[in-house]
């Protein structure tokens, strides 16, 4: 059958035989990306020659491993006169220098040892992806949370850290779109798990990542293949990528064209996603919203005035080598987006609690809430406790703030966080008879408005939820009308972009209950507001 481009798709005949296979099986992001004070553990360094081809045939018979050995060494095989370099000693710059200057230094350093020494490296860096996408694939956890643990563990620089975070996720965001351009190759036929992701990892180098060389993907590809167990399989890889490489202006074009035929596929969305968007949005804002969505987030921060003011927090971060710029929200002026850092959690500027790492669209909310000092506040759906620490930073701590949480374990994040920024707030359940001035409802939604950071929730999500979460959080707001005194104000708050979840749950509340009134509503949409999907609705007791 012809692609939807007319172009051949070619399928490779190879029947790749059978071997042991990787074992696999089919949040909160604020929370994470603030819970980052975690010790690193550096693992015994691996040992590896990349290539032997640019070493004269004399020397090819003294110990090497041409591969990555499975278990662990008591010292490393030795080359010539020297150590080989372990891959974590190659993560320095000066130790880099140095390995360079000992292999030139023997006569022996060609432009593909140089390539090679190069890639040592960032090898380990898609040792890491794989390990991450593995777990996913197993479903052990949200893949935000298996890299988190990943990395803490691995000896990477931060510029392989960040090649590893970005082929993990990108494999993830990109799958739909990685999978269409593996079954055009195999005839649709079912790879092992394992292949799979190998195939995912190549492929999306090869089209997605720009800073890699064809010849770097393809062959660092197959090296990984063969750490991971697939080394009968290796080649199977190798035909697959290298007739990508061959057809990759062609491939290009045919990924350009399905944007027309079937966006979904070419942004790596479902189906059921992009006929809820394209119906209410238009096709065109529809393409806008999942391109962003195919982007890494940008990182925001706002500055915690319970603890420091704006000066003392820029000048501490200059002298800490945060690169930051200043951004301006009509509802958040107290924001910056980080650029570049060395790891937060290690910065006096976050020990001391002088920020919280928190989208601006997650300002909204507290700052429609309206509280004030004297006033007693409830936030129902509380965890991790940005928001809720915002309402304290709003007041200057004068208000009486109680934190509950629908998972009431999940309230140890907030007291985590309230103690480092200085908020004072009352944790866990009141009395169900008080009464409060002003209740906050940041309800359990489908995320729609955050796929950027929700990396594989795009896969996990069916449109099947969407009612049933709207059920839950219908009776949210009952509740809380339920816990308000005279004349008192709900505020309620979604991370979504379903009217579904949004305006019909407001709308259907007022219906039910005649004494309360819309105040003020307000939606943001990342494609057209720059920031995380928003919806916020203040409902007021006539």
């Amino acid at each position: 059958m012809a692609s939807p481009s007319g172009l051949d798709p070619q399928p490779l005949r190879f029947d790749a035989p059978a071997s042991a296979s990787i074992p696999t099986a089919g949040h909160n992001h604020n929370h994470a990306m603030n819970n980052i004070h975690k010790k690193t553990h550096r693992s015994q360094a691996a040992w590896s020659i990349s290539s032997i081809k640019a070493v004269p045939s004399i020397f090819q018979s003294f110990p090497v491993f041409p591969v990555f050995p499975v278990f662990p060494l008591p010292k490393p095989p030795t080359f010539l006169d020297f150590p080989l370099f372990p891959v974590n000693f190659l993560t320095s710059a000066d130790n880099q220098r140095a390995a360079r200057a000992t292999f030139i230094g023997c006569g022996l350093e060609s432009e593909r040892a140089r390539w090679h020494r190069d890639g040592m490296a960032e090898g380990m860096a898609r040792d890491v992806a794989a390990r991450i996408l593995q777990k996913r694939e197993r479903g052990e956890d949200f893949v935000e949370n298996i890299a988190e643990k990943e990395l803490a563990a691995a000896a990477l620089s931060g510029q392989d850290r960040s090649l590893a975070v970005e082929l993990a996720y990108g494999c993830v965001r990109r799958e739909g779109t990685l999978d269409f351009l593996i079954d055009r190759k195999t005839e649709g036929r079912t790879q092992k798990a394992g292949l799979r992701i190998l195939l995912r990892l190549g492929l999306y180098q090869l089209f997605f990542l720009d800073r890699v060389p064809e010849h770097a993907a393809v062959h660092e590809t197959v090296e990984l293949a063969k750490r991971l167990g697939f080394a009968p399989q290796s080649g199977f890889v190798n035909a697959v990528l290298r007739e990508y490489v061959r057809r990759r202006a062609e491939t290009k074009t045919l990924l350009n064209d399905l944007e027309k035929t079937k966006p979904w596929i070419a942004l790596s969305h479902p189906e059921w996603l992009w006929k809820r968007w394209s119906e209410r949005w238009g096709p065109d804002q529809a393409l806008a919203q999942m391109r962003l969505n195919n982007e890494s987030p940008a990182v925001f921060a706002r500055l915690n005035t319970l603890k420091g003011t704006h000066d003392e927090l820029t000048a501490l971060w200059q002298a800490e080598g945060v690169e930051f710029v200043g951004r301006q929200f009509d509802w958040a002026p107290l924001v910056f987006e980080l650029k570049g850092h060395p790891p937060l959690g290690s910065l006096a500027s976050f020990k001391k609690g002088l920020f919280y790492l928190q989208d601006a669209s997650a300002l909204l909310a507290p700052k429609e809430l309206g509280a004030q000092a004297g006033e007693s506040i409830l936030d129902l759906c509380a965890a991790p406790g940005g928001k809720t620490t915002f309402v304290a930073q709003l007041t200057s701590n004068q208000a009486t703030i109680v934190a509950e949480d629908v998972q009431p374990a999940r309230l140890a994040l907030v007291r985590e966080n309230a103690e480092r920024l200085g908020a004072k707030i009352e944790i866990g359940n009141a009395a169900p008879d008080r009464k409060f001035d002003r209740i906050l409802i940041d309800a359990p939604c489908s995320n729609t408005g955050v796929l950027r950071r929700r990396v594989d929730l795009r896969w996990r999500l069916q449109e099947k939820e969407i009612p049933r979460l709207a059920t839950i959080q219908l009776g949210l707001i009952d509740q809380a009308s339920r816990r308000l005194k005279p004349r008192g104000t709900i505020l309620y708050s979604t991370c979504s972009v379903e009217p579904d979840e949004n305006q019909a749950v407001v709308r259907k509340f007022i219906e039910s209950h005649p004494d309360f009134r819309i105040d003020f509503e307000r939606e943001l949409i990342p494609y057209r507001d720059g920031v995380d999907g928003a919806f916020v609705a203040r409902i007021v007791r006539a």
